[in-house]
């Protein structure tokens, strides 16, 4: 028997918050896993500290993102296209990105070369690269919470992006 979309949605919008159990359900079939998809990276907010969140969220940036981090000498690996656009579902964007970026750094053997230099410059660039993509390839994006600086690639993509409804800037 096969349910239509629309009431497996709702089915799991009532466990939305149980990533253990959305997950299991999304190895199910390839409608289950359409679905639920979108429902887990909607608000990755509490796993954004994952290095593996990053990796997959850099390889969807495009050559003006990339070029942002060549001076650094971060030249992102040509990573596998995920299967689906993550990045699109995402709703909320917040201050623990910082997070997850060091943790990408520190998991490619980055972080100590680039602490040497200025941390908060790789921080910021790679930020503002992530930023910049959410904001040019989401029409679902609603919150947008940025802490220290933005650059002109931010500003840009805020003006085109006419999507965020809430926009929490916190400066240092």
């Amino acid at each position: 028997m096969v349910f239509p979309d629309e009431i497996l949605l709702e089915t799991f919008k009532h466990i939305q918050t149980d990533y253990r159990s959305l997950f299991s359900c999304l190895l199910v079939n390839r409608q289950w896993c359409k679905i639920i998809v979108p429902i887990l990276w909607s608000e990755p907010i509490k796993h954004v500290d994952d290095k593996r969140l990053i990796k997959i969220y850099l390889s969807e940036l495009n050559a003006k993102e990339q070029a942002s981090l060549i001076p650094f000498n971060i030249f992102l690996p040509n990573y596998p296209k995920p299967l689906f656009d993550y990045a699109s579902y995402t709703t909320t964007v917040g201050f623990h990105l910082t997070d997850g970026i060091l943790s990408w750094l520190n998991n490619e053997g980055l972080g100590e070369i680039i602490y040497d230099i200025i941390e908060t410059e790789v921080e910021f660039a790679i930020k503002c690269s992530l930023i910049s993509m959410f904001l040019r390839k989401n029409e679902k994006l609603k919150h947008l919470e940025i802490k220290g600086n933005i650059n002109m690639m931010i500003l840009e993509g805020l003006r085109i992006n006419n999507t965020v409804t809430y926009l929490d800037l916190l400066f240092d």
